[in-house]
């Protein structure tokens, strides 16, 4: 599917802070239609000032299709994305969204849900909570996991009677010597399905904790790639093969970016390496893979321009 084809306006209806860095917006039909249903746990593409596309979980109730909610942390560090739509997208204006994704699903087999959640990592869970109250048929706890007090998203929610019991909420104060020991919560599988979200050291973390535990009762959600630029990141080159142009790929930008940067189009969608969509044949060259969707056989001449970066010093891409 292409990039115009895929994506629809949405208006700003509300902007709120709900955690420090943490902003929540509301996304409206500009004629108040319904928007496509969604499940909890699923995310958007949302394309953001300057064009690029990012992955958002929808945070709000999937029973109420009159608007979307996502929470954005404004990341000083990150590539600028969630920096600019916080700072410069304001109520009113509109903004171009994918067709809602889920791969991390509610399991309908469980019978009870443990969620492990860290920091923005809240906003997939608060969704599946919202559904599973209105339901009152099956048991959840949640361990949510913070700096302290104000960085803690929807923390007022949280302490509303009907979460009494259900969740419980632990700040480490940025001392590692005040996390949470989550070791007794994995020692014994309970039957639970099991939920995390949120940094990757408390997912990796979390997932050895949890590897006695059946692999079907274990999700983990880490808004696709990382995309996080690496202190090796360096510039490359792509060459692409039927036009025969050279491109320079800089080290803080991706291949896909680079693209479209010199007027060239690719299909995309999600851009965080989870979708397939961009997905370019690999003619010469070593990648190196950062996506979620390419199977071992297909490394070795394919790639994911949203991505992926390289190895060697030049790629030569089948387009």
């Amino acid at each position: 599917m292409s990039e115009s084809s895929a994506l629809q306006a949405l208006m700003v209806t509300q902007k709120h802070w709900v955690a420090r860095d943490i902003m929540c917006f509301e996304l409206q039909h500009p004629e108040g239609q319904d928007l496509p249903p969604f499940s909890a746990g699923a995310h958007i593409p949302v394309q953001v000032p300057g064009g690029s596309m990012r992955a958002y979980s929808l945070c709000g109730n999937p029973q109420d299709l009159s608007h979307y909610q996502i929470a954005v942390k404004r990341e000083a560090n990150g590539r600028g994305g969630s920096k600019r739509l916080v700072d410069e997208v304001q109520v009113g204006q509109q903004l171009n969204v994918g067709l809602p994704q889920n791969m991390f699903e509610l399991s309908p087999k469980a019978s009870q849900f443990l969620f492990i959640a860290g920091g923005i990592g809240i906003t997939p869970i608060r969704s599946m909570m919202t559904e599973l109250l209105a339901e009152g048929l099956r048991k959840f706890k949640l361990i949510y996991l913070t700096r302290d007090a104000e960085s803690t998203a929807f923390l007022n929610e949280f302490q509303a009677p009907e979460y009494q019991g259900k969740v419980q909420i632990h700040h480490d104060q940025g001392d590692a010597s005040r996390s949470m020991d989550l070791w007794p919560v994995f020692e014994k599988f309970t039957g639970a399905h099991m939920y995390c979200c949120g940094p990757q050291p408390l997912m990796d973390s979390v997932r050895d904790m949890s590897g006695h535990w059946p692999a079907s009762a274990v999700h983990f959600e880490s808004f696709g790639a990382d995309r996080r630029p690496k202190a090796d990141d360096r510039a490359f080159q792509v060459v692409l093969h039927r036009s025969g142009k050279t491109l320079e790929v800089p080290e803080d930008q991706s291949i896909l970016e680079t693209l479209r940067r010199h007027h060239i189009s690719i299909s995309s969608s999600c851009e965080s390496g989870t979708c397939g969509s961009c997905k370019v044949g690999l003619l010469e060259g070593v990648a190196d893979h950062r996506d979620m969707v390419l199977r071992d056989d297909e490394k070795s001449n394919h790639l994911m321009v949203c991505v992926s970066r390289a190895q060697s010093d030049v790629l030569v891409l089948d387009c």
